[in-house]
């Protein structure tokens, strides 16, 4: 017997998102499902009996989260949802919700719309609910033929996700010419490379079966695409549906599958067909993978291999035991991969025993969690320090890892001063007091304000004592502020003023540094007192006052450019760090009120040195004698 399986059978990507979140959310409180999470009876059987429970009247949740299907739901469901303050979580598949925000939108601009699907399925109903209702919805080519158009209005089409592709093609090819038309293909990826692959296996096989809910659309599907090619097609919700008597030894049998039929159902089927063993439920099969593991049990295995993030595990059962990257740390960031690899022996917690896939899903990070909390709390009553790595963000601090265990970092207790960008603490390994804990609340806090300021007052310490006056040393720019640069000596900051930064005029300290920028700076002042320590950016052997004697003298005519104005007068530039003062009684011979009725900012003028006071560092400038000598000047040279 040959037996050919569908690469693409069984569940799609959003029922298996589905079905798994329904799995996760059961274990931590009572979840409800708005209507059959998928169409599939058996594992809704199965959800039951963990208390998953379906629930379409809302009225009648007390406590609780709710679960939306993958089909998706109206949108006054949503409403009724945060009017009556229920908590939910929307596992609508996205190639739905594609569809209900292009009907939304197309219907919004005044497009009719068509919807190619079952009008009693949730899906339709809910893709038509985005239409208010209003759509004409087509579920065969005959009903396309009979259905009247307004040959002067828009329409915009699209179809449900698990709809037969050439009973598609052909509505298209019957309407298109007919009106305007504007078609979306929305038909999942995923369905018509099922579709597709059943067409190709169902020509060239003696039987062909196909697994699934009769009450799924797209199982139905499949089974009606088979059966044109294959006469002894059969529709089994479990492959005991089926008389096994009837497959041959020299049989070539295909299989498929539905996208709402558990991996568990179709690896069973190919079991049963290979080695021919009696028949057995669902149920049956569910109570035996039971009988030697339990969820809660700490169980010792073997590392079988790391893909995709999840770690699979070889526990000595007739299952492999699964854990997902969620459920192997607590850091969101960790690859485990880097932690674990083949042949690695390790401990796990069992979470479930079948995950719907026919795996054993087991947690890591539950059994590091119960090590951790008896390490954390041996520290807190010893108050002693523990390390921890920060994993995020969140609202008011940061979540830090100890011991595998989240803990929260109020954004107060994270330094010993503000810390605007905490993204910057992410990745970072740092030691922390614990403040709080509680076990029962599975509540923890820390902090390191304190240690931070200890750790500043020794390297302020050491920082204070190994420099003095004069001193040229290395430092890394820190922050950058409107008066200044703050720089970090060795965990201690001194300041660099404005003034400091460059023998020029600097107008803002962005335009000259940077934070992260190695300098060079002078030490011009330490206050032990007050803990402040003032520093230079200027290098006192190129100081420009230094040549200020041999350039300027008194009677000389110079160029300048007019930098500041004062109400006694206006400071010029000559070079870059030497400015001259032209009092406001030396700016014009007529009589003026203020510098800036003559002069402005920018300006380029002639004046002469009147006083030259290198003790000072101050030179004295005249326009109106500038401007006399010039005169002067030129008559000269017409008499001439």
């Amino acid at each position: 017997m040959e037996i050919i399986l569908a690469k693409s059978a069984g569940f799609c990507f959003g029922v298996k998102r589905a079905v798994e979140c329904v799995y996760n959310e059961v274990e931590k409180g009572k979840i409800y499902t708005y209507g059959p999470i998928i169409h599939n009876k058996e594992v809704i059987n199965d959800l039951k009996k963990y208390g998953a429970d379906i629930c379409e009247d809302l009225d009648k949740i007390k406590k609780g989260k709710v679960i939306l299907r993958s089909h998706g739901v109206p949108e006054n469901v949503y409403l009724q949802l945060e009017k009556k303050g229920i908590e939910y979580i929307d596992c609508t598949c996205p190639f739905v919700k594609k569809i209900h925000n292009i009907v939304k939108k197309e219907y919004n601009e005044g497009y009719n719309i068509i919807i190619v699907g079952n009008s009693s399925h949730p899906e339709v109903q809910g893709i038509n609910d985005r239409a208010l209702n209003s759509a004409i919805i087509l579920n065969s080519y005959e009903e396309a033929e009979k259905a009247e158009f307004d040959k002067n209005s828009k329409y915009a089409l699209v179809v449900q996700t698990t709809f037969q592709k050439d009973i598609f093609d052909r509505i298209i090819n019957l309407i298109k010419d007919k009106i305007n038309l504007k078609v979306y293909n929305t038909i999942c990826s995923a369905t018509s490379d099922r579709q597709n692959e059943a067409v190709d296996i169902s020509k060239k096989v003696d039987k062909m079966i196909v697994l699934g809910d009769k009450n799924s659309a797209n199982t139905q599907k499949l089974y009606d695409i088979c059966k044109k090619n294959c006469k002894n097609t059969f529709l089994c919700e479990t492959i005991y549906d089926l008389e096994l008597n009837i497959l041959q030894k020299n049989d070539k049998i295909g299989v498929t599958a539905g996208a709402s039929t558990p991996p568990a159902i179709i690896k069973e089927a190919i079991r049963i067909m290979n080695a021919n063993e009696s028949k057995q439920s669902f149920e049956e099969m569910l109570n035996d993978s039971l009988v030697t593991l339990h969820t809660g049990d700490i169980v010792k295995g073997t590392v079988i291999g790391v893909s995709n993030g999840e770690v699979s595990v070889n526990l000595g059962y007739k299952s492999d035991g699964i854990i997902t990257k969620s459920e192997f740390s607590e850091d969101v960031n960790i690859d485990p991969s880097e932690h674990v690899k083949p042949g690695d022996e390790i401990e796990v917690y069992v979470i479930r025993v079948n995950d719907g896939d026919g795996n054993v899903l087991c947690s890591k990070k539950r059994l590091d969690a119960t090590k951790g909390y008896e390490e954390i709390e041996k520290a807190y009553n010893e108050k002693s320090i523990v390390k921890g790595k920060v994993t995020e963000v969140v609202k008011s601090g940061l979540i830090v890892l100890v011991n595998n265990i989240r803990a929260f970092v109020p954004s107060s207790q994270i330094s010993n001063r503000y810390v605007e960008d905490l993204k910057s603490f992410v990745g970072q390994e740092l030691n922390f007091n614990i403040l709080e804990f509680d076990r029962s609340k599975r509540r923890i806090v820390v902090g390191r304000k304190d240690l931070v300021q200890k750790e500043y007052e020794e390297k302020k310490n050491k920082v204070f004592n190994s420099i003095k006056a004069g001193d040229r040393i290395e430092g890394t720019v820190s922050r950058i502020v409107d008066f200044g640069a703050f720089v970090d000596l060795g965990g201690v900051d001194g300041l660099v003023h404005i003034s400091e930064i460059s023998w020029g005029r600097v107008k803002k300290v962005s335009d000259v540094l940077s934070e992260g920028d190695k300098v060079t700076v002078t030490v011009l002042d330490i206050n032990n007192e007050k803990g402040k320590i003032s520093l230079s950016l200027k290098d006192i052997n190129n100081d420009p006052w230094n040549k200020v004697s041999e350039k300027y003298k008194e009677g000389m005519i110079v160029d300048g450019t007019v930098v500041r104005m004062v109400p006694f007068g206006a400071f010029v530039e000559l070079e870059e760090g030497v400015d001259g003062l032209v009092h406001i009684s030396q700016i014009s011979q007529k009589h003026i009120a203020k510098a800036e009725d003559v002069l402005s900012i920018g300006q380029k003028i002639k004046a002469k040195v009147t006083e030259v006071n290198l003790e000072n560092k101050k030179i004295s400038l005249s326009i109106k004698d500038a401007e006399g000598v010039d005169a002067a000047e030129g008559a000269d040279s017409n008499e001439q």
